[in-house]
């Protein structure tokens, strides 16, 4: 018991020490608020709790005895704040000239501001039976000095004897003693922290707290206890050995002394900070000044008032004390928190006034202080208590004009300038001199704020600054506030120019002050009794007037009393104006002694008093008094920030100033006492309970039995748990996906996609164990840890939590861990989520430690340097309110921002089952549904009672007395219930029908003992463990402790649940974990509980669906930004069935669906299943699987577990019944083994609803989901229940604003967004509801910014790239989403690194023959290769439609696989995704640190760096000079010759066949490429593995440009404009003949240096432009292996061409290639590694060997066909290296695959496509002409319509077509058989051959009639030549004698259908007789 209460005073004295900084001597800015000081002060008292004896360790000596290095002045910050909150007589004194040396006097004096009896404080009740009487200590000893003065007193060693004065007893000295450490020496110095002291009365020794020791001795102090403020004198004894009143206690007397010094320099001392950051504050430059006191430095904080907003962070006067010693200034200054330049400043101050420190800007009198900024006393404002440090967010380097409208700066004497500029400081050159000596000021211009003022009205006056100076307060200043509320609007006249523009106003339509008075004064006098003042509101007003009366009427000064008595008598006497001829204060002095005076019960109030000052100088001046009791008290608690009014508040109730109120709450409403009530109903249920689950309140059990009483059980049942993603979260994951792409593909180089291959994250959230347990869970239930490959599904289940980081504390290690991981691996694609970002988005650098929490955390995290650089992390926002991240100087681009769908877009697509989100817009509307009991509703019966103790306890903090009635009206709704049911009048309805239904719900027919939730938001911690200590001890005494749980939802801890609900929620769940207990609020599902949720804000936790009310009443005029309310409401916010928006207009009553809100049975699933588009629940395919956001590894599990099942309810699946049993389990039990991230979607179950909270994502548990997930079986039919929405219950303020869209108010969203920004401008366009997403962020970006603590406020000027911001209304399933996201982000990255490569098996041939090689060699044995037989039938899939060309060995099979090959491919070709190696080539948009040399330009070498060259040279086949262009840049000049003149170009270089280098590459490759300048894998330095290699691009004229920006350093190969039509052939011509031509050229230009012409590599490589991969196979060990398995390894293009160079005798085969891949390669191994066969896409040509072989330039399909046919019947060798492969990436675009063919004339276009046969016609007929080349209409039409030709040879290959010298594809029904008519060449044997006819196409001299006289036809075979013209055909037909043997007739001539121009192609058909 000792030990706890020795932590309790702990606490209390760290309290004291946070309150009271005089104790350390520390400054008020807290300068030694470092660590150095808080290590010190928790040693100490670690120290002090650990020793033995009653003495504290001297351990602060270091910090508070070192020597001071000059005489400082230090007494501003000395001085105990309470001395100057308390000391409002002392100027009192001195202006009526009073000035006493006595301090003993003033002290006397300062007990408290009220009449009232002193309060106890702090004071534990004394234990029963101790001494009480003042005088005495509580053993009932003597302690006053008259009696024991002439007693023997022991005083032990160090310990002097003192005098303590008690304010009930000012006549009396109190004797105790004192250690001497602690006290000061006689210069008021070296006074230890802290206290010990003895008791002289009983001798108890050992007290080591003053608060403790004041206790003992009676003191009953209303005030902190301060050793200072009540050890008054030493006790000296006299002549006569009596004691007796010594000198006095040194605690402050050497500042008298110091100052008298009058030492006038100013040296600032060297040990002094300038802007302590870290420190958390200002720190003071000491300074010894004469006549003025020290000055606050270069902070902002005391003299600039920092930032804009005047709405809120305005605290109240605070009174300072004055020492006797200076008659000079004779006012006490007060200084005021007024955010932003009030008005009329006629000096601008610029920071060059403060950049020195030596600059001393507020002259100071001894004694004074200006307190800075942060030092506001929130207290003042709400108790006569010391005043409290507040949350300090000034950032030393920004400045902004002081406003001297507020409460001047005493020494700075007011000038009287021009109306504009009301208040003019001296000029600056003064200031910089360093003294501004003070003037006195006139009585006139001051206002003595009455004693009692508080007590005796009742009301703590609102003083809202006009227009004009306002006077200095002195006297009892505690009893006033200075709102500077409306101040920016009365000073909109500095409006820039550029925001009217923007309005549409111009700078003449301004309004004068006399139109802004009687606006004011009209906007004042309409405001009902229960409404406040909102600033936004009276703008508003303000712009409609300027908009609609330019200027106004003029109105003279004369004329405007008269006016505004008019307007104010309208208001029914609320409105009063008071009109003086002096001074504002004049008016200010009268009314606040008439409210003082008058006598109360005669006259009502006014609520406002008007003061206007009619002065013939200054022109119209103003302030409004606020006098209304409501309204003041709003008023002063809105200037509150949340972190201020929290300490308020937990300041009241430590101090024990609510004792009042809780005394008043000690008694029932019906007057009796509650506790005796509860103990005598307690005594009289002997020990009985109420029965949970059935039957009421009336039966009972005796309390033992049910410790471990579990639910009906039939009410165990498998509650659903599927993670499904929504259409809505998959399309924003895709829009998140998207602006992630775009900012990649912005070309700024911010972010490179191509080069990651991973994704990993990480999730901070604000500091809630419930979010963190939450967030995991939904990471776990998606599946995304298994689907990014980060973990496997066995680790996934532990880990999730390490994902999720909470931003508190430990933060930093976990960030650091995670930036090490960011730095480690550049390849990973991080992204950083920082979920709820709208939290505590206050700067690192306003360092303010408020509250207890760490501020500024998000802000160092997220915004850190390291954060910021890093180039593989990106930074994703993700906010429901995100307004604070919208603002001027946002870090967030606003092409960054995604925001959710709205909800009408997704509910156009929803079935009328489905679950819709229902959201703070729909709560608003609800408020027109006109409904028996609205959803949002305002508790009224609770208001007036709260308006009635509002203004019997005018000291306390309305939350305060709001949560006491609070407590006692549910307490009382319990005991109604229970025992008392004469309390039910005197309880509001509405809380009775919340308890009764928490009470009985549970036992209603169908609930099956499930019941609801009711939230209760109290956001002081204190109050909020007070109500739920209360709630559970009156449930706990009235026999319900089973029938519902009581819990405190505090962020700081984990949920806490007695043993016995626990079991419950276990058998719901079928949990068989014995260890298990809720970690998130959706586990509680179907508890009946009260849950009391604390914090500063809700952190989106996501509730239950059982949550069914929400008690927001304590929610009132504290929160009146946008952010702070709505993220109230927010709470309720979730997901109902679609009906109810539209049937509850008409019938909706949510009180009465309780019964059936839980019931809803699996089997509707078929009603809620979703279409199966985007992968929908019921598809399986892996894809769409992976797409919907569900992890396709689980499936197979999740089956197997199926088996597990014991029994379900009727009508289900087994498996997918004993599936979610197991998923359900597994969460319970926490089996990582089972796959804890069974991400299954069952297609017959209900969707588990998209949701979550704001951060978080579709629930997949029941307990979470809003979506129904639960399925309960309520007798054998159940029926899908009805999600409703949730019943909120407001406070009159909050309702107001709500229901604002629908009513007259004000709305919600009109209001600041949020309390860290404020308005940029009073003057702004409204803002609508119909105003979302990107037109609210804009909106938001152009009228609010950043204030000085804001972590905005000094970003960047350029947004940041890397982040994005997600915003989605709450509870929407942005968690999902975002998941989601990184799943997709995954798919796509891989997909990136992923190509799709043809993967089609080749057709086999038949191994019949004799030579097979030895498998094991690396190069081809020419001999060997020589005795291979050619095959010449084309094998590769992609010649599939392509003619199969006949042999002696056609396989037998033939037909049948070609007709099945057949209708495999009408569709497309099969690909596969092959994960890219890095040997991979690359397209146009990959970029990566490697190779951007190689691909980009350079920005310093333009495209103008290339040059271009002509290479002319005459091509024998074409019979004519050719012209080619080649783009050579400059980087690549190296590989070519030119002429001495360095401009003609002469040659390509060529290496020696000879040269051996390892790194060499020897032959330039050539790569024909059209329309695809981005897509051709053109960049081959990964291929080439970084070695230097010459690639040249051979591209059509038209698209070199395309060509030349993509790819600036490649050398391109112009073809000549007339080959802009041609086919591919036609490059490959061109390709040849140049290479062969430099091939002479080189052997000619070496030659002369000695070398042999065949020393000269003759080989160039011609390679498509979609080879992407290389592979290479080895048997599996090394050796023929018995299964002929292989290793597939990739390799590197450069390795093959080096391999296949090597090539002994290489220089003898004509090319060499190598073969297609495919899947099946790898299972089954080439059976020859070398083969003769068709090559192509990869060939490596011999053009000397192949000099007389051409490509035919005219072909646009099969030219490699051809070629291959024509180089083997030449004799030449080719050879296919089999063990190496290569991979052809499937382009979908470019190629010659886009032709469209299109009529010639477009007028007679229609729109029917054109078959090929329309491709031919017969000459001069009128058949429709088409535009496109004659080659390509005749191979396409031969292609499609040949079995019309050679009907014969259909489907039959034992008659082939004979084709001479060429090959034409003739479709694949019809098989070909080549022969070459060339003497010499090698040809199939044709013996007994009987072909089935004959094609002649463009044939030579070489084919003579006596050739074809060799070759047997088939009786009817066709006959089809084809000729350039007509005449040409004729004389072939003529040359040949084809009429002996063959039968033409006149129409069956034709032409391909181009004009003539065009030069159509001729063939003539005819039949075989």
């Amino acid at each position: 018991m000792l030990e706890i209460q020795h932590v309790t005073e702990v606490d209390e004295s760290l309290h004291v020490w946070e309150q009271s900084d005089i104790i350390m001597g520390n400054s008020y800015a807290g300068q030694l608020k470092s660590a150095r000081f808080e290590e010190a002060l928790h040693n100490s008292i670690e120290a002090s709790l650990r020793s033995s004896s009653g003495d504290p360790q001297p351990i602060f000596t270091q910090l508070y005895l070192e020597p001071e290095p000059y005489p400082v002045n230090m007494e501003a910050d000395v001085k105990s704040k309470d001395d100057m909150a308390l000391h409002g007589e002392v100027g009192h004194d001195l202006l009526n000239g009073h000035s006493s040396n006595d301090l003993d006097e003033l002290e006397d004096e300062e007990d408290s501001d009220s009449s009232s009896p002193p309060l106890p404080y702090l004071q534990t009740p004394a234990p029963d039976g101790c001494c009480t009487l003042d005088g005495f200590c509580q053993a009932g000893k003597d302690l006053r000095l008259v009696t024991i003065a002439a007693e023997p007193i022991e005083v032990p060693a160090g310990f002097e004897l003192v005098g303590a004065k008690s304010p009930s007893i000012p006549e009396h000295i109190l004797v105790c003693a004192v250690d001497r450490r602690f006290l000061p020496d006689e210069n008021g110095k070296n006074a230890l922290l802290g206290f010990s002291g003895n008791c002289v009365g009983c001798g108890e020794k050992g007290f080591r707290y003053f608060t403790e020791f004041s206790n003992h001795i009676n003191l009953k102090l209303s005030t902190q206890p301060k050793k200072q403020k009540h050890l008054k004198y030493y006790l000296v004894k006299n002549s006569h050995g009596a004691l007796c009143k010594g000198p006095l206690i040194c605690w402050k007397d050497s500042k008298t002394r110091q100052l008298s010094s009058g030492a006038s320099t100013s040296k600032p001392s060297s040990s002094s900070s300038l802007s302590s950051k870290e420190n958390g504050g200002t720190s003071l430059s000491p300074f010894s000044l004469s006549d003025s006191p020290p000055t606050r430095m270069a902070q902002a904080s005391s003299v600039f008032f920092g930032s804009q907003d005047l709405g809120r962070d305005c605290s109240f006067l605070k009174p300072l004390a004055s020492t006797p010693g200076n008659k000079t200034l004779p006012i006490v200054p007060t200084a005021l928190r007024v955010n932003g330049p009030t008005n009329g400043l006629g000096v601008d101050v610029h920071s060059s006034l403060l950049s020195s420190p030596q600059v001393s800007l507020v002259p100071q009198a001894q004694g004074y202080r200006t307190p800075d900024l942060g030092d506001s006393p929130v207290s003042s404002a709400m108790n006569s208590g010391p005043p409290k440090k507040r949350h300090r967010s000034w950032h030393p380097s920004a400045l902004v004009p002081v406003p001297p409208t507020a409460v001047p700066v005493p020494a700075i004497r007011p000038i009287v300038g021009s109306p504009g500029s009301v208040l003019a400081v001296p000029s600056p050159p003064p200031l910089v001199a360093g003294v501004i000596q003070p003037q006195p000021v006139t009585a006139g211009e001051t206002v003595i704020v009455p004693e009692n003022l508080l007590n005796s009205s009742g009301v703590r006056p609102v003083i809202l600054i006009g227009h004009g100076t306002l006077p200095y307060f002195y006297g009892n200043v505690g009893n006033i506030v200075v709102s500077p509320l409306l101040v920016s609007l009365y000073k909109c006249n500095q409006v820039t120019e550029e925001n009217l523009e923007t309005l549409g106003l111009h700078s003449s339509q301004m309004l004068s002050v006399e139109m802004m008075i009687l606006l004011t004064l009209q906007y004042l006098a309409r405001l009902a009794s229960n409404q406040i003042p909102l600033r936004e509101e009276l703008e508003h007003i303000v712009l409609k007037a300027m908009q609609c009366c330019p200027g106004g009427p003029t109105i003279s000064p004369s004329q405007l009393p008269w006016l505004a008595r008019l307007e104010a008598s309208v208001s029914g006497g609320s409105v009063q104006v008071v009109v003086t001829h002096n001074s504002l204060g004049e008016g200010i002095s009268e009314s606040l002694r008439s409210l003082c005076e008058g006598p109360q019960h005669q006259q009502r109030l006014p609520t406002y008093v008007i003061i206007i000052c009619a002065s013939k100088m200054n022109g119209n001046e103003f302030c409004v008094l606020v006098l209304g009791k409501y309204q003041a008290r709003a008023l002063a608690e809105g200037m509150l920030t949340t972190n201020e009014f929290l300490k308020e508040i937990s300041y009241e109730l430590i101090t024990g100033k609510v004792s009042v109120l809780a005394s008043h709450f000690k008694t029932t409403s019906l007057g009796d006492n509650l506790d005796k009530q509860l103990i005598r109903y307690q005594r009289r249920r002997k020990g009985q309970v109420i029965l949970p689950f059935q039957g009421d309140v009336t039966d009972n059990i005796h309390s033992q039995e049910p410790a471990s009483m579990s639910p009906p059980p039939d009410t165990a049942e498998v509650l659903n748990r599927l993670f499904q993603i929504y259409p809505a979260q998959l399309t924003v994951a895709r829009s998140l996906l998207s602006q992630v792409c775009s900012i990649a593909d912005s070309g700024t180089q911010n972010l490179d996609l191509g080069r990651f291959c991973k994704v990993d994250f990480l999730v901070l959230v604000p500091p809630s164990h419930v979010l963190v347990h939450q967030t995991a869970q939904r990471i776990r239930q998606s599946g995304v840890l298994v689907d990014l490959g980060n973990e496997d599904a066995y680790t996934a289940h532990q880990k999730s939590e390490k994902y999720v980081v909470r931003l508190d504390a430990d933060v930093h290690t976990k960030m650091e861990a995670f930036m090490k991981k960011v730095k480690q691996n550049p390849y990973t694609l991080f992204v950083l989520i920082h979920d709820n970002s709208h939290v505590d988005l206050t700067s690192a650098l306003s360092g303010s430690v408020c509250h207890g929490e760490l501020q500024g955390l998000a802000d160092r995290v997220v915004n850190c340097q390291e954060v910021l650089e890093a180039m593989n992390l990106l930074v994703l926002q993700v906010s429901c309110f995100p307004y604070t991240l919208q603002t001027h100087q946002s870090r967030i681009s606003i092409h960054n921002e995604i925001h959710w769908p709205s909800s009408e877009n997704i509910q156009r697509d929803q079935s009328h089952n489905e679950l819709v989100y229902f959201g703070l817009r729909n709560y608003s509307c609800s408020l027109q549904w006109g409904v028996a009991s609205p959803i949002l509703r305002c508790d009224d019966a609770f208001e007036k009672m709260v308006h009635t103790l509002l203004e019997r306890h005018p000291h306390l903090h309305s939350m305060v007395i709001r949560s006491y009635l609070l407590i006692q009206q549910y307490t009382e709704a319990m005991m109604a219930l229970t025992s008392s049911p004469s309390l039910r009048d005197h309880i509001t309805p509405e809380t009775l029908a919340m308890v009764e239904d928490l009470i009985n719900a549970p036992s209603r027919e169908g609930s099956q003992g499930r019941g609801h939730m009711l939230l209760v938001r109290v956001p002081s911690l204190q109050l909020a463990m007070l109500a739920r200590e209360r709630l559970e001890d009156v449930r706990d005494k009235l026999g319900l402790q089973l029938c519902f749980a009581v819990l405190l939802g505090s962020p700081a801890s984990e949920l806490s649940l007695s043993r016995n609900f626990i079991n419950i929620l276990r058998a719901w769940r079928g949990c068989e974990n014995e260890e298990w207990v809720p970690h998130t609020y959706e586990d509680l599902e179907g508890l009946p509980c009260i849950v009391i949720l604390t914090g500063k804000d809700p952190l989106g936790e996501t509730f239950p669906r059982s949550l069914k009310y929400t008690d927001l009443r304590l929610i009132d005029s504290s929160y009146l930004t946008r952010t702070a309310l709505e993220q109230e409401v927010g709470l309720a916010c979730t997901y109902v069935s679609m009906d109810v928006g539209q049937d509850s207009r008409t019938s909706m009553a949510p009180r009465e669906s309780d019964g059936e809100k839980t019931n809803i049975s699996l089997n509707d699933g078929d009603e809620l299943e979703r279409p199966q588009s985007n992968g929908s629940a019921a598809t399986r395919a892996s894809g769409s699987l992976v797409e919907n956001g569900v992890s396709s590894s689980d499936l197979a599990d999740s089956f197997q577990k199926a088996s597990t099942s014991t029994s379900q309810p009727e009508g289900l699946l087994t498996s997918d019944m004993a599936t979610l049993t197991d998923g359900f389990k597994q969460e319970c039990d926490s089996l990582g083994s089972q796959l804890s991230s069974n991400s299954l979607k069952v297609p017959n179950a209900p969707p588990s609803h998209y949701s979550s909270s704001s951060s978080s994502s579709p629930s997949p548990s029941s307990s979470s989901t809003q979506r129904p997930s639960q399925s309960t079986q309520s007798g054998r039919t159940p029926k899908p229940s009805r999600v409703s929405p949730r019943t909120v219950i407001l406070s009159r303020a909050a309702y107001n604003l709500l229901s604002g869209e629908s009513g007259s108010h004000l709305s919600s969203f009109s209001l600041l967004p949020h309390a860290d920004v404020s308005w940029s401008s009073p003057l702004r366009p409204p803002i609508t509801h119909n105003l979302q997403g990107a037109e609210q962020s804009l909106y938001y970006r152009q009228w609010t910014v950043a204030r000085q603590h804001h972590a905005d406020y000094e970003a960047p000027p350029v947004p940041h790239p890397r982040r994005l911001l997600l915003s989605g209304p709450p509870q929407v399933g942005k968690t999902g989403a975002y998941l989601q996201f990184l799943r997709i982000l995954f798919r796509m990255l891989i997909r990136l690194l992923e190509v799709d490569v043809y993967d089609d098996e080749e057709d086999e041939e038949d191994e019949t023959t004799d030579v097979t090689t030895q498998a094991s060699t690396h190069w081809p044995d020419i001999e060997d290769i020589r005795k291979l037989p050619f095959d010449p039938n084309p094998r590769d899939p992609k010649f599939r439609k392509a003619s199969p060309v006949y042999s002696d060995k056609m396989p037998k099979f033939f037909k049948e696989l070609k007709k099945e090959g057949e209708n495999q491919t009408q569709g497309k070709r099969a690909t596969k995704s092959i994960r890219l190696s890095r040997f991979a080539a690359h397209n146009a948009f990959h970029h990566c640190e490697q190779c951007h040399q190689y691909c980009e330009a350079v920005p310093t070498t333009q495209l103008s760096e290339c040059s271009l060259h002509a290479f002319t040279f005459c091509s024998s086949m074409l019979g004519e000079e050719v012209q080619l262009q080649f783009f050579i840049p400059k980087a690549k000049e190296q590989h070519f010759v030119f002429s001495h003149q360095g401009s003609h170009l002469e040659s390509l270089r060529l290496p020696l066949v000879s040269t051996k280098d390892p790194e060499l590459l020897k032959s330039p490759i050539f790569t024909p490429t059209t329309g695809r300048q981005e897509h051709g894998l053109l960049n081959l330095f990964h291929a080439m593995e970084g070695a230097a290699h010459l690639h040249i691009l051979v591209v059509k004229q038209f698209e070199m440009p395309h060509y030349r920006k993509y790819w600036p350093n490649h050398i391109l190969l112009v073809l000549p404009a007339t080959f802009n039509n041609a086919g591919v052939g036609a490059a490959r011509f061109m390709i040849k003949e140049l290479s062969y031509h430099n091939l002479e050229l080189e052997r000619n230009r070496l030659e002369e240096q000695g070398i042999k012409r065949q020393d000269v590599w003759p080989f160039i490589v011609m390679m498509d432009d979609s080879c992407v991969l290389w592979n290479s196979h080895q048997p599996a060990d090394g050796s023929e292996s018995s299964d002929g398995s292989s290793t597939l390894t990739n390799v590197s293009l450069k390795a093959v061409l080096q391999h296949m160079e090597n090539t002994p005798k290489i220089s003898l085969y004509a090319m060499c290639g190598i073969r297609k891949w495919s899947s099946t390669l790898a299972r089954r191994p080439p059976r020859n590694p070398f083969s003769r066969c068709h090559l192509h896409d990869f060939v490596l040509l011999n053009v000397d060997l192949t000099q007389n072989v051409q490509y035919d330039l005219n072909r646009y399909g099969c030219e490699e066909v051809d070629f291959n046919l024509r180089v083997n019947s030449s004799g030449l060798l080719m050879c296919c290296f089999n063990n190496f492969s290569l991979m052809k990436k499937h382009i979908p675009v470019g190629g010659n695959k886009d032709f469209v063919v299109k009529p010639k004339l477009v007028e007679i276009e229609n729109k029917a496509s054109i078959s090929p046969s329309q491709y031919v016609c017969a000459p001069d007929s009128e058949q429709t002409l088409l535009d496109a080349p004659a080659q390509f209409l005749l191979e396409s039409f031969l292609q499609s319509c040949s079995h019309r030709l050679f009907p014969k040879a259909v489907q039959n290959r034992n008659n082939p077509v004979l084709s001479i010298d060429s090959y034409l594809n003739l479709s694949p029904e019809i098989s070909v058989c080549y022969i070459n008519s060339r003497p010499h060449s090698t040809n199939l044997n044709h013996q007994g051959l009987v072909f089935s006819g004959l094609l002649l196409y463009l044939c030579d001299s070489f084919v003579v009639s006596g050739l074809l006289k060799k070759f047997r036809f088939l009786k009817g075979a066709t006959l089809c030549v084809i000729c350039q013209d007509r005449s040409s055909l004729r004389q072939t037909i003529v040359r040949l004698e084809l009429e002996d043997e063959w039968q033409f007739r006149l129409r069956d001539e034709f032409q391909t259908a181009n004009c003539s121009e065009d030069r159509p192609l001729y063939f003539l058909t005819g039949r075989h007789v």
